[in-house]
């Protein structure tokens, strides 16, 4: 790696790097609530006392799609307090603004706005925690953008064709060509690499004079045939890869030998799982690049909570551990009290070298108990440590190394699926939990008519969006296209040949990756469309509310009903509601009915919603006897032989039966899948 020389002259940009910042991680905990909002702090105070040219940061800024009032008010202020002065900028962009912003009301960097005051420019790719969602597609750092204190770029414009422009800049006789591609999930991904959808551009004059800086935030370690993006995917005309998500800090460049690029791994900065990753000291970068040379500086962080953790096999120590001794268990414990008052007095020596660093360790004793061992009372143990730990109650885990493997792969057993958490460094995704389960549930509740992919993309969206509508949404889509199907496929009323025409179907949709794909952002666009039309009703509900109350409050009636009438609130309004021309049915009944309609039950707000909501989707049984009744039907457009069929839904053994089963899957997943 070719060094820099002179780091401060007029030739030489001076970034500093981060990623995975994760802002707002536990932020209600009374111990670590303020920790992400701390180290932030001291990132841009490193940033600033550098004064360095710009700050890159690769992703995840926030830990929640929807961060709370307290973690965007922290971060607005930090952002303010540092980035913004009367320091001039010394380098410009040469690209065009409203290629690069082109998702923004306002198309240019911060920095050129003649309104703001800026001094550090915050350059940002968004992440896998804080992407763009809901009806409008935007993300927590567009609010950051649309304020002016930071300037989001790498946003896919399309689903099926990527075209990564740069952002140009140029200082002295230095250019830099800054990509940056934001979270797409993995297996969508992968496979637009492989089909040449993913197009980097470079700029049109002196291709080689500029230093290529790449920012991504996709998996880097295998997780799977295709959950990560290999390095060799990459073009090999890039200098630099700095890629966010993963959190071991492995900043130091690394050469990729066949690309012949390097690799820069910044890690977190704030600890979110209690894994061996984490435990690797944390760092930041300050980048310095003039021409196509380029130095990495690393900057370690100092308030970042300490982090120790230990494995114990207590079969590998026989001489200390019986399991025929009636006593081994309190030998056990006394052994692993032993080891975490070592690490706390490890983490005291640390902590008084650095005044900085927050006062209780984070600790974490793994404890394989395998060999007939038995473990002992985790609560009684971290009551110990109250006071001294930053983690009480998550000191000990207990674990056993798989010895065989499953007798019955039939058997469903939800413990195997969530045995080892996300925080013992093995990262859980949604999906590939929602295949397992069905790997291994029993036939009754195999998927039949969507697809195991299918599902997890929609529970992937109702765990981590909150999009609440996602799995009805695409068990109805799916349905109905089915449907659709098998008519024009004229297929005989009869269930096994139903049966297995639904098969073929779902077989030649597992092919094609690319129509399933369409179908779950089809399902994905339906639930947000019903949010926002929620939203809607339930805005002009509360509005006619404050009407009807303050028509009550003055006394007066257009309806005639005297203000005494008024003594069951709920009751009262309907009928008014109705009396002035409003349908009682959709509205005064729903309010009295809250929760007969499965449809009506889902969420409150969907109460408001007109009766034209079908309670039941017709299954494909029943449209085929309506259909063979009536052949005059088939003239009639599909949705409406769903909303006028009042029949029991029977094909969906597999749909709404696995759906059942989904929900009772979420709620074992929902605490493991946000990491």
């Amino acid at each position: 790696m070719s060094t820099v020389n002179s780091q401060d002259d007029e030739d030489t940009f001076k970034i500093l790097i981060a990623t995975d910042i994760h802002l707002g991680y536990m932020e209600k905990d009374p111990v670590r609530g303020n920790d992400t909002f701390v180290t932030f702090n001291e990132i841009l105070d490193n940033a600033q006392k550098n004064e360095v040219d710009f700050v890159l940061l690769g992703g995840d800024l926030f830990h929640d799609n929807k961060p709370s009032r307290k973690t965007i008010h922290a971060c607005l202020q930090s952002l303010r307090k540092y980035c913004m002065g009367d320091r001039p900028i010394q380098f410009e962009i040469l690209s065009d603004q409203a290629v690069n912003f082109y998702n923004s009301m306002f198309p240019w960097v911060n920095y050129q706005d003649e309104n703001l005051n800026i001094s550090i420019p915050v350059f940002s790719i968004h992440g896998n925690h804080d992407d763009p969602t809901g009806a409008d597609a935007l993300c927590a750092l567009d609010i950051l953008s649309c304020a002016g204190l930071l300037n989001h770029f790498g946003r896919s414009a399309s689903v099926e064709k990527i075209d990564i422009s740069p952002i140009l800049l140029r200082k002295g006789r230095t250019k830099i060509a800054l990509y940056g591609l934001g979270a797409i999930p993995d297996e969508r991904l992968y496979r637009m690499f492989v089909n040449k959808q993913v197009t980097m551009l470079r700029p049109k004059e002196d291709e080689d004079s500029w230093f290529n800086l790449f920012v991504i935030h996709q998996n880097r370690s295998k997780h799977g045939a295709t959950n990560y993006i290999p390095e060799q995917f990459l073009d090999d005309f890039i200098n630099l890869v700095v890629w966010g998500h993963e959190h071991e800090c492995k900043i130091a460049p690394c050469k990729n030998e066949q690309q012949c690029f390097y690799v820069s791994q910044p890690g977190s900065s704030v600890v979110t799982s209690l894994s061996p990753g984490e435990a690797v000291k944390k760092h930041i970068g300050l980048l310095h690049v003039r021409g196509k040379k380029m130095k990495m500086q690393k900057i370690a962080l100092e308030t970042v909570r300490t982090f120790y953790m230990e494995d114990i096999v207590l079969a590998d120590h026989p001489d200390l551990f019986n399991p025929d001794n009636p006593k081994v268990t309190q030998a056990i414990q006394a052994f692993c009290m032993e080891k975490v008052e070592m690490m706390l007095d490890n983490a005291e020596r640390e902590r008084l070298g650095n005044p900085r660093q927050p006062g209780k360790p984070l600790i974490r004793l793994r404890v394989d108990y395998a060999g007939g061992f038995e473990p002992f009372s985790v609560h009684r143990f971290s009551q110990r440590y109250m006071d001294r730990v930053a983690n009480p109650k998550d000191i000990i885990h207990f674990f056993r190394h798989r010895e065989q493997k499953e007798k019955n792969d039939n058997d469903l057993n939800f413990g195997k699926l969530v045995s080892r958490p996300a925080s013992e460094g093995m990262t859980l995704r949604v999906e590939d939990l929602v295949k397992q389960y069905f790997q291994t549930a029993e036939k009754k509740v195999q998927l039949s008519l969507l697809t195991e992919r299918g599902m997890g993309e929609a529970v992937q969206e109702f765990v981590d969006k909150e999009e609440k509508d996602a799995i009805e949404e695409l068990v109805k889509f799916q349905l109905e296209k089915t449907q659709r199907f098998l008519k024009e496929r004229r297929t005989a009323a009869e269930e096994e040949k139903i049966d297995e025409e639904v098969r073929k179907f779902r077989e030649s949709r597992k092919k094609n990756a690319e129509e399933e794909d369409e179908e779950v952002r089809e399902a994905m666009t339906r639930a947000r469309a019903h949010r926002s039309e929620d939203a809607v009703l339930v805005t002009a509900s509360s509005d006619e509310e404050a009407m009807d109350t303050g028509m009550k409050g003055s006394g007066d009636s257009d309806d005639g009903f005297p203000a005494a009438v008024t003594r069951g609130r709920g009751r009262a309004r309907g009928r008014a509601r109705g009396a002035r021309g409003q349908n009682p049915t959709a509205r005064g009944s729903s309010q009295r009915r809250r929760g007969s309609s499965g449809r009506e039950s889902a969420t409150s707000s969907r109460t408001y919603k007109p009766v034209s909501v079908p309670a039941k989707n017709m299954s494909i049984m029943d449209a085929f006897k309506s259909l063979k009744t009536d052949p005059l039907n088939s003239s009639k457009s599909y949705s409406e032989d769903i909303i006028d069929d009042d029949s029991d839904v029977e094909v969906v053994s597999s749909a709404a039966s696995s759906s059942k089963v989904n929900l009772r899957l979420v709620c074992l997943l929902h605490d493991h899948c946000h990491n």
